[in-house]
């Protein structure tokens, strides 16, 4: 069953007994997120947090409770993405790239239910006030100072909106994007919003700025927890996020009409802030902000968000993530897009056989790639064509093994890695885009990346040696071991070695 919004989401997290209820008041300035922090990298990504009494800079207490770390474990990501297992919606995306309509009537007759499933993808506009709008606050109205933004560190520039879906349109196509940007409350009616450069939002805004038009914009926050992940997804430009939404739940996503702009906006969401971009106006100085990388990112200037509208739920849940030294919530979000995109990713890189982006990695800075290699070279030729798709160009390092490596431990993968190279033959440099908070790259945005060809090396290659058998227990030992373990006295018995 699909959920349809966060009030959903929270009763079925407390129903699976994760979500932990926070009655003591709380400061929205740093208070939250270290409690958040700490929950975070408990074993399995602890508990989902709800504190009902935040308490904000002038000391007074907010009315609307703040979620956070919703998505924060294997289990509660499944739950957000109506699954047992994140690899079951890669297995229906790789349904859909095989379909092939059959000949002969009844082939074609057994392939109905799978159209009439992608039918319904498309979002529905909803008739009449949605619940996102049961409150609206026009012009003088607005005062953003009643939110409970969070301060996340210490060297923060200010509040910030981390987990927003930030909603525009192509000017000239009218396609619609969704992403999940960070975004800096300046005042009662002003925000920066952080656009890097490789996203499809500031492509809008570019493209908007060259027409010299005011560009709207909505920030969503809250509404079914499929559509949150999409914003985060690194979906192509072409694909609306809402459609992949649907997919994801197997029921449309409802919208509604902006009160301000002709967007349209997430019908279940908690809370919306609707505004434009002039390019009239200057950038403004947004940051510093301590980022997923671990590190803070400097300031800088970016766009300025004039706030035209805001509408919300008569009892809003304001809904929070935060960023920082990993393991982190977005590990979870991050790893979801991993699993869901890998049949895409094998598109184009057919002899991928699995792919990881380990936490310390915060997803850019590391990917191990687990390949079927057939011919020689095999690993360059996978990792050029892995910088070649779309934010994959931001990997700053790619570890290429053999199919039987299981790239999902990263102990594994580095221990064959590691035995398996001579540095100098299978180490090599590129130039490319970095991401923009890398801030060691030697320009901004752009810098080196490193392949690594762990695979067994072939005679064409240059390898002549002889290459040595991994050490593995033969299987009738480990059988007789498995019977004689209740009678040894151990205790539990460990898992069986690889």
């Amino acid at each position: 069953m699909a959920l349809d919004n966060l009030r959903e989401m929270l009763a079925e997290i407390e129903r699976i007994g994760e979500l932990v209820r926070i009655a003591e008041p709380v400061r929205t300035r740093l208070e939250i997120a270290e409690i958040a922090d700490r929950v975070m990298k408990s074993p399995g990504g602890g508990p989902a947090l709800l504190f009902e009494h935040p308490l904000l800079d002038d000391g007074s207490r907010s009315p609307m409770p703040v979620a956070i770390n919703l998505f924060g474990s294997m289990r509660r990501i499944c739950l957000a993405l109506g699954c047992e297992r994140l690899d079951d919606i890669g297995g229906r995306i790789s349904e859909l790239l095989e379909l092939k309509v059959p000949d002969g009537l009844f082939g074609k007759l057994a392939m109905l239910p799978k159209l009439a499933e992608i039918a319904k993808f498309p979002p529905r506009v909803k008739g009449g006030r949605p619940p996102c709008q049961e409150v609206v606050q026009r012009g003088d109205e607005v005062n953003l100072d009643g939110i409970p933004f969070l301060t996340t560190w210490p060297g923060d520039g200010g509040r910030y909106i981390t987990l927003p879906m930030v909603i525009t349109a192509d000017p000239e196509r009218g396609t619609r994007n969704v992403g999940m940007y960070r975004i800096q409350v300046l005042g009662r009616n002003t925000l920066a919003m952080h656009w890097q450069r490789h996203k499809v939002g500031a492509a809008h805004w570019r493209a908007m700025a060259a027409r010299g038009e005011r560009m709207p914009v909505v920030i969503a926050l809250g509404g079914d927890p499929a559509s949150i992940y999409s914003g985060s997804a690194p979906l192509p430009p072409t694909i609306d996020e809402f459609i992949f939404a649907g997919f994801l739940r197997r029921a449309p996503v409802e919208l509604a009409k902006a009160v301000s702009s002709d967007l349209d906006v997430p019908a279940e969401a908690e809370l919306v802030i609707e505004g434009y971009i002039d390019p009239a106006e200057p950038l403004v100085r947004e940051g510093p902000f301590g980022d997923h990388t671990g590190f803070y990112s400097l300031a800088d200037d970016y766009p300025l968000v004039r706030v035209t509208a805001v509408t919300m739920r008569r009892d809003p849940i304001y809904p929070a993530t935060l960023v920082g030294r990993p393991p982190m919530e977005d590990y979870y979000l991050g790893h979801a897009t991993e699993r869901i995109f890998l049949p895409l990713l094998r598109l184009t890189v057919p002899e991928i056989v699995d792919y990881h982006m380990p936490a310390p990695g915060i997803f850019h800075n590391l990917v191990f790639v687990s390949i079927d290699k057939q011919y020689p070279g095999q690993a360059w030729k996978v990792m050029h064509a892995l910088w070649g798709q779309g934010l994959m160009a931001l990997a700053k390092v790619l570890v290429v093994v053999d199919r039987e490596v299981n790239v999902q431990d990263p102990d594994e993968a580095w221990w064959i890695a590691l035995n398996n190279i001579d540095p100098e033959r299978d180490v090599r440099f590129t130039m490319g885009p970095m991401d923009v908070l890398d801030h060691s790259s030697r320009a901004f945005t752009y810098g080196s990346k490193m392949g690594i060809d762990a695979t067994r090396k072939w005679k064409e290659e240059g390898f002549d040696r002889e290459w040595p058998d991994l050490i593995r227990m033969d299987e009738a030992t480990r059988r007789r071991v498995d019977e004689l373990w209740p009678r040894l006295g151990i205790g539990l018995r460990p898992p069986r070695p690889n």
